[in-house]
């Protein structure tokens, strides 16, 4: 059995029972999982792991914050296996690890806050069809195999190797279900616009993992079919003012279903124009927040804003680019909105078989 912990480049090795029930025993005491069953990271299921990248397994991909525990790729094929991947998933996590580590992503921050912040993974090219990672019907809940464990051993690494324990070092008030599992597939199929990796510079043949630093999901149900009425729908559901977003100027992401998609593009909407749409009709007056909250956004955006009256209209990011769009779920009149954490950029990775 590979254990989790060890300071060394290899993993530690120990003895464990057989029984399955008393190996998940273990691993509660341990503090080694997240609260589900897990998979016993054996020698032979930890090299079937390996197998999936021709990378050594003493390489390490990152330092994982907030404790810098050293990610290994065995370390990360162990976190795999406890989570359920198959194989071809773990150049997908190497990428993610890659990218969580990454200045613009804060993972520090992410991971030590009282918010309730979830690391989103959002996969793109042909590697989510490879891996069949959903992204059309109930994409965002249960059901897939590949969303569930990738989402899943990604908060294992983050949790094992960089030291986030709940109660510990991972500070969450109340925390997410998304921090059990929180990946995706865009449905590129589904979308009139360009797909999110090559709006950010890869080649649509290229498979990605974008990190996103998700603090929960909020249905937005609108049978409206006028571009405008579906505009305004969104953008005061983004006016949030508890929100993190306007307080730092963040970076808020939108899940469009393929049916509101459709009704944008047949009003003429590039992607840049609805986010620009999307930027200024979601601008907030100040007098909304709390006098207190008030005070964090003249600390934090008053250099950016000037001075910050009751009546100051906050945009919810520092400019329009900085809201994402991407098209995925099945038919019906529903889309998602997903606000940041604020003090956080998404990174994008590609995938190296």
């Amino acid at each position: 059995m590979s254990g989790q912990r060890s300071s060394s480049a290899a993993a530690a090795r120990f003895e464990a029972p057989d029984d399955l029930e008393a190996i998940n025993r273990l691993y509660r005491e341990k503090r080694w999982g997240d609260g589900l069953p897990v998979i016993p990271p054996t020698v032979e299921r930890v090299e079937r792991m390996l197998g999936g990248t021709p990378r050594g397994r003493d390489e390490v991909v990152a330092r994982i914050a907030p404790g810098f525990g050293a990610a290994t790729v065995e370390r990360i094929a162990i976190n795999a296996v406890l989570a359920g991947c198959d194989p071809e998933a773990l150049p997908v996590l190497i990428a993610a690890t890659e990218a969580v580590v990454a200045p613009e992503f804060n993972l520090q921050g992410i991971q030590a806050t009282t918010n309730p912040v979830a690391v989103w993974l959002i996969i793109n090219g042909p590697a989510a069809k490879s891996l069949d990672v959903n992204g059309t019907f109930n994409c965002l809940g249960q059901g897939t195999w590949s969303n569930a464990t990738i989402g899943r051993a990604l908060r294992l690494v983050l949790q094992n190797i960089g030291g986030a324990l709940p109660g510990e070092m991972d500070r969450a008030t109340q925390g997410q279900p998304g921090k059990y599992s929180f990946c995706c597939a865009e449905n590129e199929e589904a979308s009139p616009w360009e797909p999110l990796h090559v709006e950010r510079g890869h080649a649509r043949g290229a498979s990605t993992v974008t990190v996103v630093g998700a603090e929960g999901n909020l249905n937005m149900n609108t049978h409206t079919k006028d571009a405008g009425e579906l505009v305004r729908a969104f953008a005061e559901t983004i006016q949030h003012p508890p929100c993190n977003d306007y307080c730092h100027g963040g970076e808020p992401w939108i899940v469009i279903g393929p049916e509101h998609a459709e009704i944008f593009h047949r009003a003429g909407l590039s992607k840049a124009e609805l986010k620009r749409e999307l930027w200024e009709h979601s601008k907030m007056p100040a007098a909304r927040m709390t006098d207190r909250d008030i005070l964090r956004v003249r600390d934090s955006r008053g250099a950016e804003l000037g001075e910050i009256r009751p009546d100051t209209l906050l945009p919810v990011s520092h400019r329009p680019e900085d809201i994402y769009l991407i098209v995925a779920g099945g038919p019906g009149t529903h889309s998602t909105y997903i606000p940041s954490f604020g003090n956080t950029q998404s990174v994008t990775r590609a995938i190296v078989s």
